[in-house]
């Protein structure tokens, strides 16, 4: 076994036209997906694409070791997967286009998306999933109480831009918010996009509101989405889900089997296991408790006070936090004291109340 590192040197020889597209490739490219493509690679509007290849050199020439060696972020090693599939004959020659990069702020909006043609007839359009910035993980916290959220409109506008009249069949993929916003992007699209749809990729992302899983254009989509996740998936579990699941092993423990870096594969395949862990189990039934018995209002008031807390201590990236963990904790103690009551006791209640879930869940058989 070993992970999509190690697939590169065992298959990276052969062509899209020697072995067909498959479930690694898939995670490959929707990890590329976290790179920082600005500057290389050409936007919607310049109507021209990119080799990989092409596209490793120049980044590689505007981002220097010691740059990348202090992002500590989970998608820190995107670049590096980028250069080794850069240099194999199956992806070397890939063309990139249609890049957008978008973080608003202001709108509480993080979105990425380009193409990737792997052969004349065929592409794979990627969603960037959730990055470090907090603006990015306040919106996938956002999908708890707003449907649709920014970046997932944008995801179905992009789709529809850039998709329209395309030649050849359409891979949409994504890991984490990735996956969630190449469902939601494919489930919306028009009709002249949704019949090229040859396979819609969730890489452990997130699910959906109640009412999108009943919707008549997600059933109708259901059978062209395929999803996997690790054993231990938290992320993926989240939300609401109609869709079976491909588990898959990790080298990883806990939240971090996220990584998708740490996925095992067998040759040109996923190694799979049969269920969920006991603990990705328990705490999908905590979070579903949690989330019904909790209504929209009081999320969003969780989730505004909660990051309004996080931001007050002058955090704009997760990573912030981990530089530091003991003045980041003692920085977030003090702005809590600061709160007003009304605040203070509505963060300790749900807290309480998502703690008590849990430990009903533990024990639960």
């Amino acid at each position: 076994m070993g992970n999509v590192m190690d697939y590169l040197e065992w298959r990276g020889d052969l062509t899209f036209e020697q072995s067909p597209f498959n479930d690694v490739d898939n995670v490959i490219l929707a990890q590329l997906a976290y790179v920082d493509f600005r500057d290389v690679i050409p936007s919607v509007q310049m109507n021209r694409g990119i080799t990989l290849k092409k596209a490793s050199e120049i980044f590689f020439d505007l981002h220097t070791e010691e740059e990348l060696s202090r992002d500590k972020s989970f998608i820190k090693d995107a670049p590096y997967l980028m250069k080794k599939a850069a240099s194999t004959k199956r992806f070397k020659d890939v063309i990139l286009s249609d890049y957008v990069d978008t973080i608003d702020e202001t709108l509480e909006k993080q979105f990425g998306a380009f193409h990737i043609k792997l052969t004349p007839q065929l592409t794979y359009v990627a969603f960037r999933g959730t990055d470090d910035t907090l603006v990015g993980w306040k919106e996938d916290f956002n999908m708890s109480f707003i449907s649709p959220v920014p970046s997932q409109e944008d995801a179905v506008k992009y789709l529809n831009d850039t998709c329209s009249y395309i030649r050849g069949r359409l891979y949409v993929g994504g890991h984490s918010k990735g996956g969630n916003l190449a469902i939601y992007s494919a489930i919306n699209c028009n009709k002249r996009v949704k019949k090229k749809i040859k396979c819609v990729y969730n890489n452990d992302g997130p699910g959906f509101d109640i009412s999108v899983i009943k919707s008549e254009e997600y059933q109708s989509m259901l059978p062209y989405i395929r999803s996997i996740v690790p054993e231990n998936s938290i992320v993926g579990m989240l939300l609401e889900h109609d869709d079976d699941y491909i588990i898959v092993k990790s080298s990883q423990t806990g939240i971090m089997q996220h990584d998708a870096m740490s996925w095992q594969v067998s040759g040109p395949y996923m190694v799979t296991v049969r269920r969920l862990s006991a603990q990705s189990r328990r705490l999908n039934r905590a979070f579903s408790s949690w989330i019904s018995s909790v209504d929209n209002e009081k999320r969003c008031e969780f989730v505004e006070t909660l990051f309004g807390l996080i931001s007050s201590c002058g955090v704009k990236n997760l990573s912030d936090i981990s530089v530091d963990r003991f003045k980041s904790t003692r920085e977030v103690i003090k702005q809590y004291a600061n709160l007003d009551k009304d605040s203070r006791t509505l963060l300790r209640s749900m807290l309480l109340s998502l703690t008590d879930q849990i430990g009903k869940a533990r024990l639960e058989k």
